[in-house]
């Protein structure tokens, strides 16, 4: 008798328990859909064209690896290094100057120049693409307004080169940082800043041994989101300098429209797959980091 209550008293709560669970799988259930449909079928597409060669004489396809030997030799490898070699030394510079202007706004008395600086960030991280480019030709282009007022011709300078478009690309990677970095910098608790002054430490011995070992998960991985950011980017390096350095995205979009070599679709889709892989790295790095940095600053 007792066991046969037991079970009548059970039965029911799990039957509710389950009734419950179902609306949240259900409510999920559309955005699964979503990232499958908007994510995953282009995905399937990108890795099938990738490993898929086409008889241009007969039309018939193939199965090979043949697009992703090709697109990590040549020109196409010098144009995926260039990328990797810009979206680090860009990412890295913006890691930098964003900490410097986050620390100066967070330690800032005034209230509204923190409110306008994170504002200011907000709208300058999104904004790129050909806009961004024009009005970097317009100010610092071969017949831009400083470029002529500053005589900068005369010494060399050249927006159109790698270095150029390090400074274009800083314009957006910085304000990225400030945004990524400042909730870290508000982490830090002033009582270790206190108690390192009780114990004789210098600002700058704080910094070394305490505020950067505790910011330094965050610092990589802003740097890490800063890389994808600018290893993604493509208007900006499209309207501005064309191919004159080379880039991976620059490389995709010739081999699809055909500028160069015709049927070279399926290679720039191998060139695609380099680049989620690549991304793949970034965001495996960054996780772990984002997560050891909320246990620190919680």
């Amino acid at each position: 008798m007792t066991a046969t209550l037991t079970r009548v008293d059970v039965t029911p709560a799990a039957s509710v328990k389950r009734r419950r669970r179902a609306p949240g799988w259900l409510a999920v259930l559309p955005l699964l859909v979503f990232v499958a449909v908007a994510f995953g079928v282009p995905a399937l597409a990108m890795l099938n064209g990738a490993f898929t060669v086409k008889n241009q004489a007969t039309g018939a396809t193939s199965y090979t690896t043949a697009n992703l030997t090709d697109s990590l030799q040549g020109a196409y490898l010098t144009a995926l290094l260039g990328s990797v070699k810009l979206s680090a030394v860009s990412a890295l510079i913006a890691t930098v100057l964003g900490l410097l202007l986050a620390q100066a706004v967070v330690t800032s008395r005034f209230r509204a120049l923190r409110e306008a600086v994170l504002t200011a960030s907000g709208v300058l991280a999104n904004f790129g693409g050909v806009p961004l480019a024009f009005a970097f030709v317009a100010t610092l282009g071969n017949s831009g307004v400083l470029t002529r007022h500053l005589g900068l011709a005369d010494q060399g300078w050249s927006l159109y080169s790698f270095w150029g478009l390090v400074i274009v690309y800083l314009y957006f990677l910085i304000p990225l940082m400030v945004l990524t970095i400042t909730p870290a910098l508000d982490g830090l608790r002033s009582q270790w800043r206190e108690a390192a002054r009780n114990n004789g430490a210098t600002n700058v011995q704080y910094w070394r041994h305490v505020g950067l070992p505790v910011l330094l998960p965050s610092l990589l991985g802003g740097f890490v989101l800063l890389f994808g950011s600018a290893f993604a980017a493509y208007a900006t390096a499209a309207a501005m300098v064309g191919s004159s350095v080379p880039l991976v995205t620059l490389q995709i979009a010739d081999a699809i429209s055909g500028n160069v070599l015709v049927g070279q679709e399926n290679v720039a889709l191998a060139l695609s797959l380099d680049m989620v892989l690549i991304a793949g790295l970034v965001m495996a790095v960054y996780l772990p980091l984002q997560r050891r940095s909320a246990r620190w600053l919680a």
